[in-house]
């Protein structure tokens, strides 16, 4: 009988001492290891003063041709490396923005946890004070005086210091569990203050952006008014485009086994929505809409509103996306696509590309958006098309398309 008492206050203390640890358990909290990290948006913090730097240098470059009547081109190109700069600005603040999104989402849920994980622990505070309430300090005397011999007498003594450890454990644990939710709270409220801190950058800079556009525009009626700076624009386009020949075949020979695994369609599609069936510059000589001069052009030129959505008219790979420079500026940002038959497409004066170097594309895949950027006076599309290296009218690959230039059908 003696023996069978011993077991039985032997298992009450197993059953205390796994009590104690039960609770710790629970409240482990296991973080995705895919969750947002703070140091992955100082990266990004880092990369958005880079690109501060990049602008100022742009700002000391426009200070310089300010006085310069003349440099109106110089201007608009130094404007849109600031533009484009402004933008990379935007795209970083709106991953910070959606990082920060992330995390708010991870630290509310870090936060619930916790403060259930404080709730449950509160509950089993409370009732352990209810109970040594109910059984007072009175209850341990009796169980040692209870003892028979004084083995049981050790026996009970360890049990009941197990039972006295296991409540000062539940406090301890409690405090703890307080202090995460402090920490959890905090971390929370730091992460929504920072996120509204970079919302208002992101204000800040969409302005910045608007005001750009704005000089831009100011710059191309000054354009406009000068003959002179009209006609330098049109030598520079057609030279960047014979430059461009050379460019391209290194391009096709270096991509040339990736081009060969993507069919090329039968025909081509138009590059803009059907409704943008207007030109206002034709291949080859033709009249400037501006200077009214004859002169040659190395592709189309489609008018449509900033913004507008511009379509791969053929699968293929994507050999250049790129915001021209140099000789190539003529072009501002501009995509070239090699297609397997042959054939390659360039589409220039983007406000933005949709598409990057290496990119396998299909037809009527996004590839970038109309603008007036580069030795442009307005916002349009220029589209060229060169089978075997050589350039062609594209107008020839849409005889079944209604095609209009002053009030004219093609034909």
């Amino acid at each position: 009988m003696k023996n069978k008492g011993k077991l039985f206050r032997r298992l009450i203390s197993l059953a205390l001492a796994l009590a104690v640890l039960l609770p710790l358990t629970g409240q482990e909290l296991v973080i995705d290891s895919s969750a947002v990290t703070q140091a992955e948006i100082n990266a990004l913090k880092g990369d958005a003063s880079k690109l501060a730097s990049q602008k100022k240098d742009i700002q000391a470059q426009l200070k310089a041709v300010q006085s310069d009547k003349n440099s109106a081109m110089t201007k608009k190109e130094l404007l849109e490396s600031q533009i484009d700069v402004i933008q990379q600005e935007i795209d970083n603040i709106n991953a910070q923005i959606d990082m920060y999104d992330q995390l708010i989402v991870q630290k509310t849920g870090e936060l619930a946890q916790a403060e259930a994980d404080e709730a449950a622990q509160y509950d089993l505070f409370c009732r352990r004070i209810r109970y040594m309430e109910e059984q007072g300090e009175t209850s341990y005397w009796s169980i040692l005086f209870s003892s028979s011999n004084f083995s049981e007498l050790l026996d009970n003594y360890m049990m009941i210091e197990e039972i006295i450890e296991y409540d000062n454990q539940v406090m301890d644990d409690l405090v703890a569990l307080q202090e995460r939710v402090k920490v959890e709270k905090n971390a929370l409220e730091e992460a929504q203050a920072e996120q509204e801190a970079v919302k208002a950058e992101q204000q800040s800079a969409q302005k910045e952006l608007k005001d750009q556009e704005a000089e831009v525009d100011k710059l191309i009626s000054e354009i406009k008014s000068q003959e002179d700076q009209l006609e330098a624009m049109e030598t520079e386009l057609n030279k960047a485009a014979k430059e461009l020949d050379a460019q391209i075949k290194a391009k096709e020979k270096e991509y040339a086994a990736q081009i060969s695994q993507v069919k090329s369609e039968s025909g081509f599609m138009w590059p803009l929505a059907a409704s943008y069936n207007k030109l206002s510059s034709l291949y080859g000589n033709r009249k400037h809409p501006v200077t009214g001069k004859y002169g040659k052009h190395s592709g189309i030129d489609i008018p449509a509103p900033a913004g507008t959505p511009i379509y791969a008219a053929k699968s293929g790979v994507v050999i250049t996306s790129e915001k021209g420079s140099g000789s190539y500026w003529s072009f501002g940002n501009y995509v070239l696509i090699a297609h397997s038959d042959g054939t390659s497409t360039l589409y220039a004066h983007m406000s933005k590309r949709g598409c990057s170097k290496g990119q396998t594309v299909k037809q009527g895949d996004t590839i970038g958006y109309v603008g007036t950027t580069g030795r442009s006076t307005g916002n349009h599309l220029h589209f060229e098309i060169r089978v075997n290296g050589s350039r062609v009218d594209p107008v020839n690959y849409f005889k079944d398309k209604a095609l209009y230039i002053d009030g004219a059908r093609i034909k």
